[in-house]
């Protein structure tokens, strides 16, 4: 246990002392940023790691997949987009994000959420799953972000589509999807596993079989127009940094190496 710590530690100061290096290469900078709200609970942690290391300020403005897409396509100004994948190829179509910038951060899979202190449901296999879908009187799920994207699929590999619509109940993003269960209002969700841990009257019933498991992958990017590209470049890489992984793992998220 003290080795691995040892080491996770050494990765933080080496990552630290590169963006301190590359800090001293360039002036300080003040970046701005769209990002998903999973990403909020690493991010506090990592951007104050990199501001210290490197002079930059940066702030993040969160917010679930519907009013993201409504500030791109508003035209909202930032330096760096942390959404998923679909998001950063339509703003790289539309010339919004820098060509060659991508960079997927983390990844995370799908679970169904209940209230907490509710009995949990079987969902350890695909026809256990199947049935304790037919069974709930209603689920939860984002309308337009991954949890929606996903459950759509979901319903029609199984053929339960017709028979589950009236129970479904879209929110307009993810942050709101786990509120209704833990208020009471609706018996599951199914949802990304980040969202359980920031519901505190919610909890896990548990992830969903690996045949039908699907990850939501949290995706970056440098806007075209970014007014210090080099700094926004230098947060992204921080973000994907082995020296970022443990804190991504402590907050649910799966780190995907570069």
């Amino acid at each position: 246990m003290r080795g691995s710590q040892f080491v996770a530690g050494a990765r933080i100061v080496i990552g630290l002392m590169l963006l301190a290096a590359h800090a001293q290469a360039s002036q300080a900078a003040e970046i701005t940023g769209l990002s998903v709200v999973p990403l909020r609970t690493s991010l506090n942690v990592l951007v104050p790691q990199f501001g210290q290391a490197t002079g930059h300020k940066v702030t993040i403005k969160y917010a679930g997949s519907s009013d993201l897409i409504r500030m791109f396509g508003a035209g909202e100004t930032f330096d760096v987009a942390l959404v998923w994948p679909e998001m950063i190829e339509r703003l790289l179509k539309e010339g919004k994000v820098a060509a060659g910038t991508r960079a997927d951060v983390a990844r995370v899979g799908m679970v169904i959420a209940v209230k907490k202190g509710a009995p949990k449901p079987d969902i350890s296999t695909t026809e256990a799953l199947k049935r304790t879908l037919l069974n709930a009187k209603s689920i939860s799920h984002s309308a337009e972000g991954a949890s929606g994207v996903y459950i759509k699929k979901l319903l029609g590999r199984l053929g339960i589509e017709a028979e589950m619509q009236p129970k479904l109940k879209p929110v307009p993003g993810g942050p709101l999807v786990v509120g209704p269960v833990a208020r009471g209002e609706v018996e599951m969700a199914v949802i990304s596993h980040t969202f359980v841990l920031l519901e505190p009257g919610a909890e896990l019933a548990g992830a969903l079989p690996d045949e039908l498991q699907e990850y939501v992958v949290y995706t970056g990017g440098v806007s075209a127009t970014a007014s210090h590209s080099d700094a926004a470049a230098a947060l992204l890489k921080h973000l994907t940094s082995p020296s970022a992984a443990p804190v991504l793992r402590s907050n649910g998220l799966d780190p995907i190496s570069q």
